[in-house]
């Protein structure tokens, strides 16, 4: 078989015809991105593949032409050709000039040590056939949250690598095993390493970063016991030593931004009660088992982050993890989400606007919530068709 390893790069399938890849054979499913283009089709994706978390692992890109009410079903596949590497956690996210990015992320098996970002746009996405890129890789480390576009145009990709976890592999990259920032000053032609971030009890990292008023960057942190933080004043090429933020969380994937209106969005968990100490958690195996995950809810803040008063229950069920948001022209806010990877197996999305998390619901025109955008339904794959010709044992 062929093994090319993690550094090459994987393959982005049209309208994949292959059992494994469809919905009614896919076992497990979650970790989703949306994003919206400028003509209002919205892109989603997550990843899924195999038995569990592992290599071999591919990304599933879907789309919808009605605000997310009815979906395509799989429209692209982004798989290696080495079945030891696995593609994973993706991110979709529109830059300022309209091109639609998909990135995803490289490993040998779950996790190697060095990682890598890599990323195909399309200038399209608007089209029948959209066309892609060649993949190219941007980064060490894992990336699966959007980019930051600061206001003198720079961009920042938040990738980390991991320091809750022994690494298969030996990269000697232990001087950046911190959750750090990737910067491109010419609209993503280049990237370079800027620096990164120290925060204590740090846990898969999954941290974003967001531009205060005043210009200081303010970068949060998945934790084992919440949402750590650290500051930068130059742009992101120092930052603060970490520590723990006023943000509580069951230690899961969160989403922040700046809305055109100017307050801060989060997603988030609400009222979680608890969640699983850093003790029980090592002791599992790679896929782990959490609590807390339950009412995810959209926060808003007037006050740059320091409090977060206005808030949307967007699903009060255990196990709904992995936000991402995306905002249309007319401020709508779509935020997908996964339920129970291996049971459910489905990705949701719910559409609402910023006056309904202002007055707790959902009122406006169109707005829903718990809309599916995709289920697996894990039935075994049909056999192979014989060889043409071959005649059955008698």
């Amino acid at each position: 078989m062929t093994r090319t390893g993690t550094m090459s790069p994987a393959r982005i399938h049209p309208r994949p015809t292959g059992a494994r890849y469809q919905d009614a054979y896919r076992r497990w499913q979650g970790i989703p991105s949306v994003e919206r283009t400028r003509g209002g089709r919205l892109y989603a994706n997550w990843y899924t593949g195999m038995e569990t978390e592992t290599g071999g692992n591919f990304v599933v890109i879907t789309s919808s032409d009605d605000d997310g009410t009815t979906w395509s079903g799989p429209r692209f596949v982004v798989e290696h050709d080495d079945p030891e590497v696995r593609v994973y956690d993706p991110c979709l996210w529109r830059d300022p000039a309209g091109r639609l990015w998909a990135t995803w992320n490289q490993s040998r098996d779950f996790f190697d040590g060095r990682i890598g970002v890599w990323v195909a746009t399309s200038g399209n996405p608007d089209d029948d056939e959209p066309v892609w890129t060649a993949p190219r890789r941007i980064a060490n480390g894992i990336m699966m949250n959007k980019p930051t576009v600061l206001a003198d145009g720079t961009w920042l990709f938040p990738a980390a690598i991991w320091a809750c976890h022994t690494p298969t592999e030996e990269h000697a990259l232990e001087a950046e095993r911190f959750s750090n920032v990737y910067v491109s000053t010419d609209e993503g032609e280049t990237f370079s390493y800027l620096g990164g971030a120290d925060v204590p009890n740090r846990s898969f990292d999954e941290h974003m970063v967001v531009e205060k008023r005043d210009g200081e960057l303010w970068m949060l942190v998945r934790c084992f016991d919440g949402v750590g933080e650290s500051f930068s004043k130059d742009g992101g090429r120092t930052w603060s030593p970490g520590r723990r933020s006023h943000i509580d969380g069951p230690c899961s994937r969160f989403h922040i931004r700046r809305l055109p209106s100017g307050r801060l969005l989060m997603i988030n968990h609400a009222d979680f009660g608890d969640r699983r100490s850093r003790e029980e958690i090592e002791e599992q195996g790679n896929v782990k088992e959490w609590k807390g995950r339950t009412n995810l809810t959209a926060f808003l803040s007037d006050d740059d982050g320091a409090t977060w008063p206005h808030r949307l229950l967007l699903d009060d069920r255990d196990d709904v993890s992995y936000p991402d948001a995306a905002i249309g022209a007319d401020g709508r806010i779509f935020v997908v989400y996964d339920h129970d990877r291996f049971g459910d197996r489905a990705v949701y999305l719910a559409r609402f606007t910023e006056d309904d998390v202002l007055a707790g619901r959902m009122g406006s025109t169109g707005s829903a919530a718990r809309i599916v955008v995709n289920r697996a339904l894990a039935l075994p794959e049909p056999e192979a068709p014989s060889p043409s010709g071959s005649a059955a044992a008698g």
